[in-house]
């Protein structure tokens, strides 16, 4: 299996007024054809911000990434034609029908009309849109609109899926579908990013794991070698125990430290 996501040494500081954030600090990591790669941890932990580097919609403060082949800094239109984003915040032009949201991302990818028609009844049947393809966006339920995000995301047949919160608002159907949908993607040999702060549905689904905690990759590899490090059986109990640990760390570097007794100098007391 070739990797067809790389990243090295990714860094991303923000500067604000109270000081510098470091929200993503060091990343590596790579994933193949093939392999879901379940990046993990709490809300601010630095999922989105990685992802947004490894797309080109953020320039890493350091560091340096690929997708598929191409370099995220000097070929970003290669990069974004390799990849598709899926997304919770993502929404849909409510005014259009699912089938013309599907042809609007077809030509912004440059896929033929004779193409984007074949691939529009092959997404529609595997994500189950017939019965309502043709009725405006604004008529659907959420889970019915996030089918049709997932849809038009592989109009142009990336090699490579980014996949953040995707389950976020919906109910266990919904979340369902999702899980099925990224088990496709093994099958047809994309490489994936799962990103989620549900570890135990990633826990069912991903190949390898990342977790981080405070912008770093803490822990990495499969559910087998993650047990072997941590001690631990589930990934949420592996996360808490980072947590704590860290958590720990912090506090003890904030503890007051002793401070020597200073001599007294000549010709003067103590």
């Amino acid at each position: 299996m070739s990797e067809l996501i790389e990243a090295r040494n990714l860094r991303k500081t923000f500067t604000t007024p109270v000081g510098d954030v470091h929200a993503v600090n060091g990343l590596s990591l790579n994933v193949r054809s093939g392999e879901v790669f379940g990046l993990l941890g709490a809300n601010g932990a630095g999922k989105t911000t990685t992802l947004r580097m490894i797309l080109g919609l953020m320039k890493p403060t350091s560091g340096s990434a690929s997708v598929a082949g191409f370099d995220v800094a000097t070929q970003p239109e290669q990069v974004k034609r390799s990849v598709a984003l899926v997304s919770a915040s993502a929404g849909l032009y409510q005014w259009l029908s699912p089938r013309e949201l599907m042809h609007y991302f077809a030509d912004l990818y440059d896929v033929s009309r004779i193409n984007a028609n074949w691939r529009i009844d092959q997404l529609a049947e595997l994500f189950d849109l017939t019965s309502f393809i043709d009725r405006p966006c604004s008529g659907l339920s959420t889970g019915q609109q996030q089918r049709v995000n997932l849809a038009r995301s592989l109009m142009h047949d990336p090699p490579v899926v980014l996949m953040d919160e995707p389950t976020r608002g919906l109910d266990i159907v919904g979340s369902k579908r999702i899980f099925d949908f990224t088990a496709r993607l093994k099958e047809m040999g994309k490489a994936v990013i799962f990103c989620t702060h549900r570890l135990e549905e990633a826990q069912r689904l991903c190949d390898r794991f990342g977790l981080m905690f405070r912008g770093r990759l803490q822990l990495e590899g499969t559910l087998t070698e993650l047990r072997q490090k941590s001690g631990r059986e589930s990934i949420t109990d592996m996360f808490l125990d980072l947590m704590e640990v860290n958590n720990s760390t912090t506090e003890e570097s904030m503890q007051p430290q002793p401070v020597a007794a200073i001599p007294a100098q000549e010709g003067r007391s103590a």
